[in-house]
C-alpha cells in the first residue's frame, strides 16, 4: 500500500474519531469530562497501559511460534512483531495490512519469508479458533438474556455466524483442499468473464498457492500440540484482558459495578468484537464506538461515553501510536544494520 493511502486511512480514522466523540459528548459532555478528570492518576495510568499489556501478551504467541523456526528468537522480537501488526492492522481496511508488515519485520529478524508466512498462518488459525471457542461459551451463558432486551443483538448474532463460517471454511479447506482449489479456479474464471479480474489465471494461481500454504501449515501445526496449547492459553489471557477492561474503567469512574457483573462485561465486550466483522473501515473506527455505547448503556448509564473513550484510547489509539513508533525505529535500525554489513563486506573484498 502506498504512503498516500496510509495517510488517507489515518485521516479517515481521525475524522471518524472526532465525529464519534462529538456524538458521545454532545448531550452530557460536562458530566463525562468531569468524571474522567476525577480518576486517580494511578487508575488512569493502569487503564492506559492495559491495551499495551494486551499487545505485549500477544507478543508471547510470536515468541512461542518463532522458536520453532529460529531457536534464539526472543520475547522482545515477538513483542515488536505484535506492535507492528497492531499498527498496520489498525490503519488498513478490515485489518488487511498487518501481516505484510509483520512478515517484513520477521525477515529482518533473520526468519525466512516462507517460515514467517507459516508462522502468521499458525497465529491466525490458533487465535481465531481460541476466540470462537471463548465467545461461543459467552454466547451460551449470556446471549439469550441480552437478546431478549434489545433487537441490536441480532446484529451481534450475525457477526458471530460470519466468524463461525470463516473458521468452518478454514478447517474444511484443510480437510478438502482439492474442492477449494477447483472452486477457486471456477470463481476466477467467472470473475474474469465479468471483467472483474484482469488476469484470472494469475489470480487463480495466487489463490491456489495460498491454499496450499495454508493446508500445509495446518498439517504441520497439528503435530505440535504443545505449541498449540501454549498459544491457546496465551490467547485466552489476551482476550480476557481485552474484554475485561471496561469493568476496570467503570470501577475507576466510580460506577457501582459488582464483581459478578464481570462476566457480563466480558460477554458484552466480546459481542462488540463480533459486530466489528461488519465494519471494513480502518480500525473499525466509528462503528466500534457506536456499538459499544449501544451495548453498554444499560450497565454503565450516563457515563457509558466516558468508559468508551478511555477503553478505546487504551486498546486502539495508544497501541497504534506505539506500534507506529516501533515500526519506524525498527525499520531504521534494520536498514542501518544492513548498510553497515554491506560496507563491511566491500571493505573485506
Amino acid at each position: 500500500m502506498k504512503k498516500s493511502k496510509y495517510i488517507l486511512n489515518i485521516a479517515v480514522i481521525f475524522l471518524l474519531t472526532v465525529g464519534v466523540l462529538w456524538f458521545a459528548l454532545k448531550d452530557n459532555y460536562k458530566e463525562v469530562l468531569s468524571a474522567i478528570a476525577q480518576i486517580r492518576p494511578f487508575s488512569l495510568i493502569l487503564i492506559l497501559c492495559w491495551g499495551v499489556l494486551y499487545t505485549v501478551v500477544w507478543g508471547f504467541v510470536y515468541f512461542i511460534l518463532g522458536r520453532k523456526y529460529v531457536p534464539k528468537y526472543s520475547i522482545g522480537q515477538g513483542v515488536l512483531v505484535a506492535f507492528v501488526g497492531t499498527f498496520f492492522a489498525g490503519i488498513t481496511p478490515s485489518s488487511t495490512g498487518g501481516q505484510f508488515a509483520q512478515a517484513y519485520i520477521m525477515k529482518k529478524q533473520g526468519m525466512r519469508v516462507s517460515d514467517a508466512a507459516s508462522l502468521l498462518w499458525a497465529d491466525f488459525i490458533i487465535y481465531q479458533t481460541t476466540m470462537m471457542i471463548y465467545v461461543t461459551i459467552l454466547f451460551v451463558l449470556r446471549f439469550g438474556y441480552y437478546q431478549a432486551q434489545s433487537g441490536w443483538f441480532n446484529i451481534i448474532l450475525l457477526g458471530y455466524v460470519v466468524n463461525a463460517v470463516v473458521i468452518l471454511a478454514l478447517y474444511t479447506m484443510a480437510l478438502f483442499p482439492k474442492i477449494y482449489i477447483r472452486l477457486a479456479g471456477f470463481l476466477a474464471k467467472i470473475l474474469g468473464k465479468l471483467h472483474i479480474l484482469k488476469n484470472p489465471e494469475k489470480t487463480k494461481d495466487s489463490w491456489n498457492l495460498q491454499m496450499t500454504s495454508f493446508t500445509k501449515e495446518i498439517k504441520n501445526l497439528s503435530t505440535d500440540i504443545k505449541r498449540i496449547i501454549l498459544c491457546a492459553l496465551v490467547n485466552t489471557v489476551r482476550l480476557t484482558l481485552l474484554f475485561s477492561l471496561p469493568f476496570l474503567v467503570g470501577l475507576a469512574l466510580h460506577i457501582p459495578l459488582e464483581w459478578p457483573q464481570m462476566l457480563d462485561v466480558i460477554a458484552l465486550s466480546s459481542f462488540v468484537t463480533m459486530a466489528n466483522s461488519f465494519i471494513p473501515i480502518p480500525g473499525a473506527s466509528g462503528g466500534t464506538e457506536v456499538v459499544f455505547n449501544l451495548l453498554f448503556s444499560s450497565m454503565m448509564g450516563t457515563l457509558t461515553s466516558a468508559v468508551m473513550i478511555l477503553w478505546r484510547f487504551s486498546t486502539y489509539h495508544i497501541v497504534l501510536l506505539i506500534g507506529g513508533i516501533c515500526f519506524m525505529v525498527a525499520k531504521n535500525l534494520y536498514e542501518r544494520r544492513d548498510t553497515m554489513a554491506k560496507e563491511d563486506s566491500i571493505q573485506v573484498e
